[in-house]
């Protein structure tokens, strides 16, 4: 990934330019709390920490509460976890949450080909989801998440079909239903399965096997799967694209800011190569650290370059004009990170792909953001739920405490997400 998609950019003519006045206001507001809602692949606690990264990164002066409810095996009558009145009321309900996003219909469907009761059953259950979350959450935003896809494109089924049957046009069908009913009734609808299924067949084109790994069991995805799918909520919340964005122009031993956006630049001198002090509003995602880290592996790499990922959530774009012709150094607070041309810096080089301090800090943001989670899974499922019929006495103080504990977790993530100031220089390599 990281000379591949580095490269890639790096002569995509990436420049600074203004955006504010195109850029919608995210979805999310200041003093939300959001409950993720789903079954075994909201369980995954995945595409949910990458959201929830994205946003403590992209806006670090934005606090917002997170939690996970999802359940494996869930359907719209409920699961594992209880009915649906009970999951609603105890892993939903209790939170007082503004936001919720709900993500159900792969067991729905019943991994065959569909009938009129089975579709009736969820309609009708998500319906009653849907008026049970307004009625005991008056205001609630709901975001409906289409069900992501079962992998009918790398390989064959995992289980016989009927008259061949794609059991992937049954989510698809159950999706097109909920776009629908989302319009009619003020909901905001994330589409997991289209733009899945595109990155896919690409991804199958270029390396069949690491593309068979990105739903590994046709199923639940891998971490590059669930980028594809934190990628499609962020994408229905008008997530901002840019991190950062600089044009420097030089002119002899001068050199100005030509354009600047969610950035402060400050002490630049063209006196030997050029200089400056950057304190960005943001962090990029640590697409390449969590390329690296233990779960992550070449889907990461795969699905970021198999879809619109990059451009839709991490542009860091540089670019410096004017330089001599040959190859520059870009040091980052007296590293080196990179070497460009003068023209692949002239046309601007985005950042966010390569391994940086600011990325390097995003990833321990996702650590804590990991860690929080969880503390609150193991809180959640092994003492509040599988322990309340027993109705030990230290049940309570035990969950109180690890809340307390987990609080101190998400109050680090917030203070490491916020952005520092660095020092950049593009020295000429002899």
């Amino acid at each position: 990934m990281h000379r591949r998609i580095a490269a890639a950019i790096a002569t995509a003519g990436l420049v600074a330019a203004s955006l504010s006045a195109q850029e919608k206001p995210f979805y999310l507001h200041d003093g939300d709390r959001v409950v993720f809602y789903g079954d075994s692949i909201t369980d995954q606690r995945m595409y949910t920490m990458i959201i929830e990264t994205y946003a403590m990164t992209r806006y670090p002066g934005m606090t917002v509460e997170y939690t996970n409810s999802g359940w494996g095996g869930d359907r719209v009558s409920g699961g594992g976890g209880g009915p649906i009145d009970t999951r609603l009321q105890r892993d939903v309900v209790a939170y007082k949450p503004n936001v919720v996003t709900i993500m159900l219909g792969m067991n729905d469907a019943g991994y065959k080909a569909p009938t009129e009761e089975l579709d009736k059953t969820y309609f009708d259950g998500m319906k009653y989801i849907v008026n049970t979350l307004r009625k005991d959450l008056p205001g609630v935003r709901l975001t409906a998440i289409q069900p992501s896809p079962y992998d009918n494109v790398t390989r064959p089924p995992a289980f016989p079909i009927q008259n061949n049957y794609i059991y992937n046009n049954a989510l698809v069908a159950y999706g097109r239903w909920i776009a629908n009913y989302g319009a009619a009734n003020g909901i905001t609808v994330a589409d997991a399965n289209t733009d899945f299924v595109k990155m896919l067949q690409k991804a199958f084109a270029k390396d069949p096997d690491t593309a068979s790994k990105i739903l590994p069991d046709h199923i639940h995805p891998s971490f590059g799967g669930h980028l594809m799918l934190a990628g499609q909520v962020l994408r229905a919340w008008d997530a901002r694209p840019t991190v950062a964005a600089v044009t420097i122009d030089v002119k002899g031993s001068k050199a100005s800011v030509k354009e600047s956006e969610h950035t402060k630049i400050s002490a630049l001198d063209a006196s030997n190569g050029v200089k400056w002090t950057e304190l960005d509003d943001a962090l990029p995602l640590p697409f390449t650290q969590w390329q690296s880290m233990w779960g992550g592996g070449p889907t990461v790499s795969l699905v970021v370059e198999s879809s619109d990922l990059m451009t839709l959530l991490n542009e860091e774009p540089m670019a410096v004009k004017g330089l001599k012709p040959g190859v520059y150094a870009l040091r980052i607070d007296g590293k080196q990170i990179s070497t460009f041309s003068d023209v692949e810096l002239a046309n601007g080089v985005n950042l966010a792909p390569i391994v940086t301090p600011m990325s390097d800090q995003a990833f321990d943001v996702y650590q804590a953001v990991a860690q929080h989670n969880d503390l609150h899974f193991d809180r959640f499922r092994h003492v509040q739920v599988a322990l309340d019929s027993d109705k030990f006495a230290e049940q309570s103080a035990a969950s109180q405490a690890m809340d307390t504990l987990e609080a101190a977790v998400v109050k680090k993530a917030r203070e490491l997400a916020k952005p520092k100031s660095h020092t950049f220089e593009l020295v000429p390599v002899s």
